[in-house]
């Protein structure tokens, strides 16, 4: 079922990294009606990089942090936001129509693709076996399940090297498989690695397989200057670690058959940033370009967006359409994406000294839960362990923060054994089947927020009424359990997907877990990589990054 839109906006940017966000904040400025579509997460790839030093003006920030202040000036300027996954664009008219996966159709007279990129699989022996159990795509979130192992990293440009950096800090070791003759890099990124005597570096070596029982035990490495193949273990003996670095593929099967692209499938444009089809624009990773960094995809989208905006205004003139009218609104993205929730998230990895939440951290709190419609309930059912006392101390710091929040401590119900404390999150009927087995710090907070809000009965429309039907049409019950870490930058997407499909559905509950506090699920499904998503206690489990369409696909066929 189809939900048309019928008001018109000026133009839909596809794409919420920093181009997608330079174009609204360029739109939004000149007064033109513009929402960002984001499948994701506002932010980006970036937001997986916990330093960026080389950003004009801002001498140290956090990828998220950094492309969070975009986004609060995209919508200070009337930018407006939506999380939503985009399946088709019809060009073919004056007025394009953007359609969602949820059957959402937007009405646009121009378009900025900044559809960004997706890092590269390397395609060798073994790559899809042990995804997840010893081969990772992001130190960041996965480094520390490799804490004093051996791990080799394929790669030899700039996140090869900065990642083998980062993972220093928790393995003893790191190989660096670089195909070419040198890096592909700057000098002064790759000649800090003379400071880490821990990192070997292997040139014109390439990796070609990687094998063992249930996670990597050995690698096949082929040097490609002799043609010899030797085999990689760790000495040992125990499993060892693969990240792969290889660059990113531009995400552009969704327009391939509709604008011209060239041989890699990168967007052809001109130096105005606009496709071959009038209205439509591109910019950041997706396009042809020596260098893809922040900086440039910033540049491509306010040159889009300034160019964008001549053409909207002649389109409207020959249209006689009148001029553009903004039109805030407060959206689910407000929320997901950021605004007070993704502060708040910032905010907590500074927390209190004496506790969890900061002053600044509870004033935010207190702008998001004034628009909870209904009452929400936090209910802890504790025990006599750490885990209780922790988890109840986290509540018990949320005591009075608004009258829209209310708490409760159940030291009753917890039976001996094998049970676990958690966090239950309540609506004034009961529980929607959402579970918290630790206390929510670091990016989870984030998702602990929106999980309340939406229990409040806010954000409904978040999930189009295509996919709220299936979900709702499923026939079994279901438990899904998000295996994650506090720092990994990819595991709210799947925790906040998990809790839509929970307040959907009477028939599926979602759990969330911090695996430094488990690490008997982690032995138990094999996990060395972050986000996981286990299934009804293991029929299935999945690793990356997915969305609620997805794992309602999922669930549909089991």
């Amino acid at each position: 079922m189809m939900q048309q839109k019928t008001d018109l906006y000026d133009a839909v940017i596809i794409g919420g990294g920093p181009a997608g966000l330079s174009a609204a904040i360029y739109l939004g400025r000149a007064k033109y009606r513009v929402i960002v579509l984001e499948k994701e997460r506002f932010g980006g790839q970036i937001t997986i990089t916990s330093d960026i030093v080389n950003y004009p003006g801002v001498q140290h920030a956090s990828g998220s942090a950094l492309t969070e202040n975009m986004r609060l000036q995209a919508q200070s300027f009337g930018a407006e936001f939506a999380i939503a996954n985009v399946s088709d664009v019809d060009m073919d008219s004056d007025v394009k129509h953007v359609t969602t996966t949820d059957g959402t159709v937007y009405q646009t007279l121009g378009v900025v693709l900044a559809l960004g990129a997706n890092p590269r699989h390397l395609g060798f022996l073994g790559e899809p076996k042990f995804k997840g159990r010893g081969v990772a795509y992001c130190a960041t979130c996965d480094g520390e399940f490799f804490t004093g192992k051996e791990v080799l990293v394929v790669g030899g440009g700039f996140a090869a090297v900065q990642e083998s950096i980062f993972l220093t800090r928790y393995v003893k070791k790191v190989t660096m498989l670089v195909i070419t003759e040198n890096f592909t890099c700057a000098r002064g990124v790759y000649e800090q690695l003379k400071n880490y005597p821990q990192i070997e570096v292997r040139f014109e070596t390439e990796l070609i397989e990687a094998g063992g029982d249930k996670t990597v035990e050995y690698a096949k490495i082929r040097d490609n200057r002799t043609g010899m193949v030797s085999e990689y273990r760790a000495q040992d003996g125990g499993n060892i670690g693969i990240f792969v670095f290889v660059g990113y593929a531009p995400a552009t099967d969704m327009v391939k058959d509709k604008i011209v692209l060239n041989e890699q499938g990168y967007v052809v444009t001109d130096q105005n940033q606009r496709t071959n089809i009038a209205g439509v624009y591109a910019a950041g990773d997706v396009c042809i370009k020596n260098l893809r960094q922040v900086v440039t995809a910033v540049s491509d989208g306010a040159i889009a967006a300034t160019s964008l905006e001549q053409y909207i205004a002649q389109t409207r003139e020959r249209l006689n359409l009148g001029a553009s009218k903004q039109t805030a609104q407060e959206t689910q993205a407000a929320v997901e994406g950021g605004a007070n929730a993704q502060g708040i998230a910032e905010s907590s990895d500074s927390a209190a000294k004496d506790g969890f939440l900061t002053k600044e951290m509870r004033g935010q709190l207190v702008e998001v839960f004034e628009k909870f419609p209904n009452t929400v309930v936090i209910r802890a059912v504790v025990g006599q362990d750490t885990v209780s006392a922790e988890l109840e101390s986290f509540v018990n710091e949320l005591v009075g923060i608004h009258e829209k929040v209310k708490t409760e401590i159940d030291d009753k119900t917890l039976q001996t054994g094998d049970a676990k404390p958690y966090v239950d999150i309540c609506n004034e009927q009961g529980s929607i089947g959402i579970r918290y087995y630790s206390v929510p710090g670091g990016h989870e907070f984030n998702s602990f927020v929106v999980a309340l809000y939406g229990a409040s009965g806010a954000g409904k429309n978040s999930v189009g009424e295509n996919t709220r039907q299936r979900i709702r049409g499923l026939q079994h019950k279901h438990l899904l359990q998000v295996m994650a870490t506090l720092s990994c930058t990819n595991c709210p997407e799947v925790v906040m997907a998990t809790q839509k499909l929970a307040a959907i559905s009477d028939t599926i509950e979602a759990e969330m877990y911090d695996l430094s506090k488990f690490p008997e699920l982690k032995e138990k499904y094999n996990i060395m990589a972050v986000p996981c998503l286990v299934i009804d206690e293991g029929k299935e489990v999945l690793f990356g990054k997915k969305g609620v369409e997805e794992i309602a696909g999922i669930l549909e066929n089991m």
